[in-house]
C-alpha cells in the first residue's frame, strides 16, 4: 500500500496548509480533464484518497499510529476488542475515542447551460454556487469567540460509555457512543450564534470556470474541493458541473461533426455556384457543383467542433435540398417551355425505391 505522504510529496510533519496546498498542485496536473493518461487518472485516486486520509485530523492520527497496515482479515488490523465488538457491539474493554466534529463536506451538483458555439473551443464562465462556507465567526470551531467545548462529564471525554454484559463466555465488556455528547467526547456550551454552532454557514460564492471544448448534454466536470465545506471546518467535498447545449435553429451535432441543411434554388443545382454563408464560427465558401442533387452532402473540412481530448476539429457537414420553384412569370414559363424542348427527357415513371429525403440525410450525415 502507497504511503499517503509520499503520495503527496510531503514530510510526515507536514502542516494541513502544507498538505492542502500539495494536494491541489497534483490535482491540477493529473486531473482527468487536464491529463487524459491512466497512469495520470491512477494516481489522481491516489493522491484525493491520500487527501482525504491526512486532511481529516482523526484520520490522520489513525494513519500515523498505523491503522491502514496490512494482515490479518483481508488487509485490516483485527484484535480481539475488534471481535467482540463483532458479535456483542462492544470494544471488548478497548474503546475507539472520541469521534472528530469535523466531516468531510457534501458533493455538490451544478447544471450548466452553454451554446453550440461555446462547444466549439470552449469558454470561461463565472458561476454563482449557492454552498457551505466556513463560519468565520467561530472559524470552525462551533464555539462562540472566546469560548471552548468542555469535556464531557458523562464519558470522561472518551466518547463512548462501557457497560458490563453477561454472556456465554462470560461477564464482557462493551462500548457505545455516549449518548451526551453523542461521541465527541466534548460539549459545546455556548454555540457560535452565526453558524448555530455547526462551524459553518451558507452562502453565495462566484467561481470561475474553464468549459473545455467539445463538452456535451449530460457530461460531467468534476472541481476538487469546490464543493460544500464540511461540519465544524471538515474538507471540501467536490463540485460537479453537468452540462447541457442548448439548441440552434440552424447547426445540429454529431459526435464532433457539425450539420445543416442548405436550400439551393434550381438553377444554382443546375449551373452551379459559389456562395459564401455565415457559419457557427466565421464565414465559410460552399461551392454547389453544376447538376447537384437534393440529399447530397458537401463535407467543409476542419470546421466542426473541437474534439474533447483534442486532436483537431470534426467536419461541416451540409445537406443539400434543392428547392423547386412554384410560381413562375410567364417570361418564365416560356423559358422553361424553350428549355424542355431543346432538352429529350424521360417522362415521370417509377423507379427503384429511395429513402424519403429527411430519412436519407439523416442516415448520410449519421
Amino acid at each position: 500500500m502507497a504511503d499517503h505522504y509520499e503520495a503527496l510529496g510531503v514530510a510526515r510533519e507536514a502542516t494541513p496548509e502544507e498538505i492542502k496546498k500539495a494536494y491541489r498542485k497534483l490535482a491540477r496536473e493529473l486531473h482527468p480533464d487536464v491529463n487524459p493518461s491512466t497512469d495520470a487518472s491512477e494516481r489522481f485516486k491516489g493522491v484525493t484518497h491520500a487527501y482525504d486520509v491526512l486532511s481529516d485530523p482523526q484520520q490522520r492520527q489513525q494513519y500515523d499510529m498505523g491503522g491502514s497496515g496490512a494482515g490479518g482479515f483481508g488487509g485490516a488490523n483485527f484484535g480481539f476488542g475488534d471481535i467482540f465488538e463483532t458479535f456483542f457491539g462492544g470494544g471488548g474493554g478497548q474503546t475507539a475515542g472520541p469521534r472528530s466534529r469535523r466531516e468531510r463536506g457534501q458533493d455538490a451538483l451544478l447544471r450548466v447551460e452553454v451554446s453550440l458555439k461555446d462547444t466549439m473551443f470552449g469558454v470561461t464562465r463565472d458561476i454563482e454556487v449557492n454552498t457551505a462556507e466556513l463560519c468565520e465567526t467561530c472559524e470552525g470551531s462551533c464555539s462562540a469567540p472566546g469560548s471552548s467545548p468542555v469535556r464531557c462529564d458523562i464519558c470522561q471525554g472518551s466518547g463512548q460509555i462501557q457497560r458490563q454484559v453477561r454472556s456465554l463466555l462470560g461477564n464482557v465488556m462493551t462500548s457505545s457512543p455516549c449518548g451526551t455528547c453523542r461521541g465527541y467526547g466534548n460539549i459545546i456550551v455556548n454555540p457560535c450564534a452565526t453558524c448555530a454552532g455547526q462551524g459553518r454557514v451558507r452562502a453565495q460564492r462566484t467561481i470561475s470556470v474553464d468549459i473545455p471544448a467539445g463538452v456535451e448534454t449530460g457530461l460531467r466536470l468534476q472541481m476538487p474541493g469546490q464543493g460544500e465545506v464540511g461540519p465544524a471546518g471538515g474538507p471540501h467535498g467536490d463540485l460537479f458541473l453537468e452540462m447541457k447545449v442548448r439548441h440552434h435553429d440552424v447547426f445540429s451535432r454529431s459526435d464532433d461533426d457539425l450539420l445543416a441543411t442548405v436550400e439551393v434554388q434550381m438553377l444554382d443545382a443546375i449551373l452551379g455556384t459559389t456562395v459564401t454563408l455565415d457559419g457557427l464560427d466565421d464565414k465559410v465558401e460552399v461551392h454547389i457543383r453544376p447538376g447537384t442533387q437534393s440529399g447530397e452532402v458537401l463535407t467543409v473540412k476542419d470546421r466542426g467542433i473541437t474534439a474533447l481530448r483534442g486532436g483537431g476539429r470534426g467536419d461541416l457537414k451540409l445537406g443539400i435540398q434543392v428547392v423547386t420553384p412554384t410560381k413562375l412569370s410567364g417570361a418564365e414559363q416560356t423559358l422553361i417551355k424553350q428549355l424542355a424542348a431543346v432538352r429529350k427527357h424521360k417522362a415521370p415513371e417509377f423507379s427503384e425505391f429511395q429513402q424519403g429525403l429527411f430519412a436519407k440525410l439523416r442516415d448520410r450525415f449519421l
